[in-house]
């Protein structure tokens, strides 16, 4: 053996050993300690404790933090929401969840005959906080809040999770629907082991953008919430809805009333509106955006990918950039026409040329924090269909905190428009109400004849105001990286 490498070897030896000799000795010293002086001890294993798991800054303090670096602007009644936030924080930090029994896991035939699954609890732990239901107009800082809470939990709380409502209810649907699989012919209920399921992943569940429009939703949602809380899970939502007001003039409306009347007794539902709507704040832009499609803006796109991709030769070996990376969505594969393991790049017609639906979306939301999107054109009636996919696709990677880079026909909040900006003739009063609501212009946007109903006015203008956001500096400081 080489002399250096042997003395090498014989130093990290002696070193091996009088380090376990250390600690060997500490540990004597602190169970002599725990057996002559009980107090003493007690006070070692707290330091100890503390260490490994420090005190986590509090929503209140991070609030605070975010105001004296300019994030975030003071606002009395925003402060209030935080103390609400503080206190059930607290809550939770004091909460022990009960124990989740294992499901029954063999599909033997006499296991099935002559073993039971665990019952289901009927009611929610008494020691188990009372959730919070915060509900609002758009740009009343409902995420923020949210963001606020779940980032501020301790590395203690493992089970705990924080997701879109619509994410949820796609990923509680394929579990329901495995679960109703396995049952096969005996039947049963399958929306209890999934509950239990669920609550075994998380005990602290953060629900944002929670709204009821499908029917197949609505008929599930009261069990599921119900099982939930009865395993001893504890929430925060954000809606746009006072629960009241959710799943209005819905098909079989009656059958969802128990799960409103369950929001409303297990939640503590508070009201956020309070006249300042935090989008209209003047916000500095980033440089996300890009118009028209020039060779100029070309090459300044393909120079911040390339920047992103390969910082250096030895990242770029690391992670190189893959043509067409499959990835895999409810049993379909979606190639990613240029992807690293953080950074996608799609046209236009790529991403929303194809049938693609939200759950598409969300799942490249999950895998890339940043998208580039080129060549998106002005779109008229004749691509409604892309529009669309478009708004959902803007959506998930609103949903998702993703990093956007696009480039355009016109200006980016002008793509749906059917007059230049400047001209808000033909607007509908609705329309231009809804506009309103989300601080958006007409003369900044322009108007669309392309989306009548109620609902799709309201995704249209939701999207161009989310468009202004995710070019904000603040967006592009916070957003996935």
């Amino acid at each position: 053996m080489n002399p250096a490498r042997s003395s090498a070897l014989h130093q990290r030896n002696r070193l091996l050993l009088r380090t376990t000799v250390q600690t060997f000795n500490s540990s004597l010293a602190v169970e002599s300690i725990a057996r002559s002086d009980p107090a003493e001890f007690a006070t070692i294993n707290q330091f100890e404790t503390s260490q490994m798991f420090p005190e986590p800054i509090s929503p209140i303090k991070q609030h605070e933090k975010l105001v004296q670096s300019g994030v975030l602007r003071s606002d009395d009644h925003q402060i209030r929401i935080v103390g609400k936030l503080q206190r059930f924080w607290e809550q939770v930090l004091k909460y022990n969840p009960p124990p989740i029994p294992d499901a029954r896991t063999s599909d033997s035939l006499i296991s099935r005959l002559f073993s039971r699954a665990p019952p289901e609890p009927g009611t929610a732990p008494a020691s188990a906080p009372k959730g919070l239901y915060l509900y609002g107009d758009v740009g009343t800082g409902k995420t923020m809040l949210m963001d606020l809470f779940y980032q501020t939990l301790p590395p203690s709380i493992t089970r705990k999770r924080r997701v879109h409502f619509h994410a949820f209810m796609i990923d509680a649907h394929k579990r329901i629907h495995a679960t109703k699989l396995l049952m096969g012919h005996s039947g049963g209920d399958p929306i209890g082991p999934v509950a239990r399921d669920l609550a075994k992943e998380a005990y602290v569940l953060c629900f944002d953008e929670f709204q009821v429009t499908d029917i197949a939703d609505a008929m599930i949602l009261r069990r599921l919430l119900e099982g939930l809380m009865n395993h001893g899970v504890v929430c925060v939502i954000t809606s746009n809805r006072h629960p009241d007001d959710l799943y209005k003039n819905g098909i079989q409306r009656s059958s969802f009333i128990p799960a409103i009347e369950l929001l409303k007794s297990r939640f503590e539902v508070t009201d956020l509106d309070s006249g300042t709507d935090y989008r209209r704040i003047p916000r500095a832009l980033s440089h996300v955006y890009y118009h028209p499609l020039t060779p100029e803006n070309k090459a300044e796109i393909d120079k911040i990918f390339n920047s992103l991709t390969c910082p250096t030769p030895t990242a770029a070996l690391q992670d190189p950039v893959i043509e067409n990376r499959p990835i895999t969505t409810w049993g379909r594969t979606l190639r990613v026409p240029l992807s690293t393991s953080k950074v996608a790049r799609f046209s236009f017609e790529e991403i929303c040329g194809r049938p693609l639906s939200a759950a598409d979306y969300l799942e490249v939301t999950k895998q890339f924090g940043t998208l580039f999107i080129t060549d998106v054109p002005k779109m008229g009636m004749d691509r409604k269909d892309m529009a669309r996919r478009f708004i959902t696709f803007i959506d998930a990677c609103y949903e998702s905190k993703t990093r956007i880079f696009v480039s355009s026909e016109v200006p980016i909040y002008q793509i749906f428009s059917d007059d230049s900006a400047g001209s808000g003739n033909g607007i509908s009063d609705h329309m231009r109400s809804v506009m309103d609501d989300l601080g958006l212009s007409p003369e900044v946007v322009g108007s669309s004849s392309m989306f009548s109903g109620d609902e799709e006015i309201f995704a249209f203008a939701r999207a161009c105001s989310r468009l202004v956001q995710m070019g904000s500096r603040e967006w592009a400081e916070t957003a996935s990286q």
